[in-house]
């Protein structure tokens, strides 16, 4: 059985933080994310896992409980892929776009 090697992408060196909007867990520690679809695998800071698993969130709310959403979950979710897309355009165009 042949080996499957996956690239891992290390997370931004900036120091981030959340935008103020932001009303998700800020986690410790970040850890890799891997995107279903292509493999790829990104290391994310802490502040890059909360958003990420904030926008994770979002999008299984948006598609199994669409009754539920409203003008400002829709607004806080594409000001987060904002965020995302400025601190780690890599990470963003692997896991998010």
């Amino acid at each position: 059985m042949e080996a499957k090697y996956i690239k891992i992408n290390k997370m931004a060196e900036t120091k981030q933080k959340l935008p103020k909007w932001f009303n998700g867990s800020l986690y410790k520690t970040g850890e890799s994310v891997k995107n279903p679809f292509s493999g790829e695998v990104y290391e994310l800071n802490n502040v890059e896992l909360s958003m990420y698993d904030f926008l994770m969130g979002c999008s299984m709310l948006f598609e199994r409980s669409s009754n539920r959403v409203n003008d400002q979950m829709i607004d806080d979710y594409q000001k987060g892929i904002r965020w995302f897309r400025q601190n780690n355009p890599e990470a963003y165009m692997a896991l998010l776009d």
